[in-house]
């Protein structure tokens, strides 16, 4: 079942309207790459939708995640960010602790010694997230000019 299905069945089971900004919210959140906060999400969104209230991206963000087709992540910077459920799709992160930025990288080393981890102490892994915090190349090239 597609995402904007699995949302609107959620929406309905919960007895909530699907209202036009809620779609509109689904629709920006999906089709990008960002991990993101409430905030960043809502300034993106009032560049076109200037009705679109801080409040229902924050609930509609919330609804994502309980539905499943958006995780809540915590990179330590306050913020609760989220990103799109991608089916059979894993990533891990990169964190830049000057600037925020996020990058995904997939790395299958990485899943055959988590799985072999595992197997050395009788551990059936379920599910794990990955984030190596550090500095971007950018920062890193600012800092040396």
């Amino acid at each position: 079942m597609d995402r904007v299905a699995v949302f609107n069945e959620y929406v309905r089971q919960k007895g909530l309207k699907n209202t036009s900004q809620r779609m509109t919210i689904l629709e920006t959140f999906l089709n990008s790459k960002s991990h993101y906060s409430t905030e960043e999400l809502y300034l993106k969104l009032r560049k076109k939708n200037p009705k679109i209230g801080y409040a229902t991206v924050h609930r509609t963000l919330k609804l994502f995640a309980e539905c499943g087709i958006a995780t809540e992540l915590n990179f330590g910077d306050g913020q609760a960010r989220f990103e799109p459920v991608h089916d059979e799709q894993h990533h891990d992160h990169l964190v830049c602790t000057r600037c925020g930025n996020i990058i995904e990288f997939e790395e299958p080393r990485i899943e055959v010694l988590q799985e072999e981890i595992g197997r050395k102490y009788d551990f059936r892994i379920e599910n794990h997230r990955h984030e190596l915090y550090g500095v971007c190349a950018e920062c890193s090239a600012k800092k040396k000019n």
